[in-house]
């Protein structure tokens, strides 16, 4: 299993720490593509390679992947576009939100039925999110 993982860099790096624990459990069940999000080296400026390389290696692991599983707590641009194209390909798609942050989630996630949303407080919630997906996927 290829999964692709997906969270926020350029909108705000405050959860890099949970997409590392995340990353880690989500190893588990297959091979994380992007572990480089969980980077805490990695600033919002990105990598520093063309954003015309990073639009075009991101969409080729997503084509290569067999699921997305993305942290939409941070909201990104970025990961929306993921997640579009996910569903648009009719991916298995699973967003994971905390509500306890007091953000609103997009409506355009929300109302979604492309996605599998799910609320959760902790990473310890994660585990039954993720073992309830990866059976379903």
């Amino acid at each position: 299993m290829k999964i692709y993982f997906a969270g926020s860099i350029r909108g705000g790096r405050d959860d890099t720490p949970l997409y590392l624990e995340i990353i880690g459990q989500l190893g588990a069940y297959g091979r994380v593509l992007t572990e480089h999000v969980g980077d805490s080296g990695l600033s919002t400026l990105g990598e520093g390679s063309c954003d015309r390389e990073i639009h075009d290696r991101d969409l080729s692991w997503l084509r290569e992947a067999d699921c997305l599983v993305a942290e939409v707590t941070t909201p990104s641009l970025g990961v929306g576009y993921e997640i579009g194209k996910a569903t648009e390909w009719g991916m298995p798609t699973l967003c994971l939100f905390r509500p306890s942050t007091g953000r609103a989630l997009s409506a355009m996630i929300a109302g979604s039925g492309g996605v599998r949303l799910c609320e959760y407080e902790s990473t310890a919630d994660l585990c039954e999110i993720l073992r309830d997906f990866f059976g379903a996927a």
